[in-house]
């Protein structure tokens, strides 16, 4: 009886420090990407500092400061530094 008690235990322990709080970034970051729009500034995981200039459903296509356009997925914006 004490060995399930325990595994039970262990079970609970790991889901309140490891599974939830992992849930709870990753439902942010769905969020984030559904709410990027036309002019927003991004940060890329890559580092890549731009501003969205077109999306569509997987894409995103990025305007850099010489005005190059860029195409990335949308998974691989890290970060919305300003959101218009």
């Amino acid at each position: 009886m004490e060995a399930i008690i325990m595994l039970v235990l262990m079970f609970a322990i790991v889901y309140f420090l490891l599974i939830r709080p992992q849930q709870k970034r990753q439902k942010k970051i769905r969020e984030m990407h559904s709410n990027l729009q036309k002019g927003d500034d991004i940060i890329t995981i890559g580092g890549l500092h731009a501003t969205i200039d077109a999306l569509d459903e997987d894409k995103i296509v990025l305007d850099v400061n010489d005005g190059r356009k860029l195409t990335y997925d949308r998974s691989a914006v890290r970060e919305v530094i300003n959101q218009n």
